[in-house]
């Protein structure tokens, strides 16, 4: 895998190493404050012209100091500038006292500011350094001015997000823009900080691209540079069990609606061969619905021992409408070191036992867990009451517990290895919050196992061209759309 600045992901304590370390290499903490207020006031005239005011509202830290910059540029363009700052200024030190003494305009405290018609914010007051809640005076400047619709553009962070986890800490700015410095954080891409970032600029302000290698860990925001390599290019001599034979379990006759979904978004996504495994009662519901995806009539144990030593039948999804609990855990055992997409019904079968999966799961096999929030806090209850975690962190600790690769899902879905790589899916729309999309997502990913695609990156494709796919189709999407239209890499 690739290093890209681009697409990784810097908590703050890491960036904080980052601009120690670039200080350390004899480049000054003040002039890396100079281009990032730079770029701040250039981003602020850029997408706001029509500001009659300019307010900076400016802590006593390095955030601070990039603020004190940003407001002596855009006095210096001509704006009407007022500059408030939350504490004492006989605190400022560093590069943040001199940014303040050079800005040549008269600053107030920050709870004198009164809104005026026609201001745009510049939220300079923490940036990602916080991790306490806003004080009281700042959550009230911040009820201020979201009472009064002003326009915010952030900082680093909007003042009391989280930076690691992405939440509010008490209270937070809702920005419409962010500036950000060399790197996104974690918080810029987990919810709900993306949607209080507003839109996201990145600005390079001189650190060597060798200091954040060197201080890169395994946290990306998802995208084709991580994984389209795995995909093999087809060839003259590609027959459809190269491309693996994908066996999807449904549930009775009046449930195969979502083992149907997720088989055609298997057999689109590249799969070889797919086949439905269904009990009895379920042969001729399927049978009248499927047409190139085949059907076969598992229901006891043997015959899927008998199927499953077939050694052409390798990947499997169970749990998309499977309803029987019981034979779920009796299935799962049995499919324990082959390729596997456990869904739906198949988290649910060990809500009670957790460890009996995690003791079957022992052994290593490519294999994949999508739970929702609800299915993840039953699996991993644990992991998901600790408030300290990011849900990048409790993806990483429930993959490392599992032995499974865990595709945690919601708007901000995460997908996470044992290994510890994990990466942030953000392209998918709200208009993919619909009822069926989960089986489609398993059967995209079980299609992608089935090519001999490694799990990390089989899951992390899959939780892309899903929402690449719904960005396509609209809003108004069903999820039998949503299996119609899915297609496959080509690379």
């Amino acid at each position: 895998m690739m290093f890209s600045v681009q697409h990784a992901l810097f908590d703050p304590a890491t960036m904080a190493h980052i601009d120690a370390s670039a200080e350390a290499s004899g480049i000054s903490l003040s002039s890396l404050m100079e281009r990032a207020g730079q770029a701040v006031a250039a981003s602020v005239l850029t997408h706001y012209p029509q500001a009659l005011r300019y307010v900076a509202l400016c802590g006593t830290g390095n955030n601070g100091g990039d603020g004190f910059v940003a407001a002596r540029a855009l006095k210096a363009s001509g704006a009407e500038v007022a500059p408030y700052v939350f504490g004492d200024v006989s605190r400022l030190k560093g590069a943040a006292r001199q940014a303040f003494d050079a800005m040549g305009i008269a600053s107030e405290p920050l709870g004198s500011y009164v809104p005026r018609s026609g201001d745009v914010v510049i939220d300079a007051i923490f940036g990602a350094g916080l991790s306490r809640d806003v004080p009281v005076e700042v959550a009230a400047v911040i009820d201020v001015v979201e009472t009064a619709s002003i326009s915010v553009i952030a900082v680093d962070l909007p003042s009391g997000l989280c930076g690691r986890r992405g939440v509010p800490l008490g209270r937070s700015f809702r920005a419409e823009r962010t500036v950000t410095f060399m790197a996104r954080k974690p918080g810029h891409v987990l919810m709900p900080g993306r949607s209080l970032c507003g839109t996201l600029d990145v600005f390079n302000i001189g650190i060597p691209q060798r200091l954040l290698e060197a201080h890169c860990g395994c946290v990306y925001e998802n995208g084709p540079f991580l994984w389209m390599g795995c995909f093999q290019r087809a060839d003259e001599d590609t027959h459809k069990f190269k491309r693996g034979h994908l066996t999807v379990f449904s549930g009775p006759s009046h449930a195969t609606g979502a083992a149907r979904m997720a088989a055609m978004a298997g057999f689109r996504a590249g799969a070889g061969i797919v086949t439905v495994a269904a009990p009895q009662d379920a042969i001729g519901v399927l049978s009248a619905t499927l047409t190139a995806v085949m059907v076969q009539g598992i229901e006891s144990e043997d015959e899927l021992s008998a199927w499953r030593d077939d050694t052409r039948h390798g990947t499997y999804i169970l749990g998309p409408g499977f309803s029987d609990i019981e034979r779920a855990r009796r299935f799962v055992s049995l499919l324990k070191d082959k390729a596997l997409v456990l869904d739906a019904d198949g988290i649910t079968a060990f809500r009670h036992d957790p460890q009996q999966l995690f003791d079957l799961f022992a052994t290593d096999a490519p294999r994949i867990l999508t739970p929702h929030e609800g299915e993840f806090g039953r699996l991993f209850p644990d992991i998901a009451a600790d408030e300290t975690l990011s849900k990048i962190e409790k993806a990483q600790a429930a993959a490392e517990l599992s032995n499974a690769v865990i595709v945690y899902k919601g708007a901000d879905t995460v997908i996470a290895a044992p290994d510890g790589r994990a990466t942030v899916n953000t392209n998918a729309p709200p208009h993919l919050a619909t009822a069926g999309s989960g089986d489609v997502l398993a059967g995209i990913a079980g299609g992608f196992l089935a090519q001999q695609v490694p799990a990390f990156e089989a899951a992390a494709a899959a939780v892309w061209l899903h929402g690449q796919t719904a960005q396509r189709l609209g809003p108004g999407l069903t999820a039998e759309d949503l299996a119609a239209a899915v297609r496959p890499f080509s690379s």
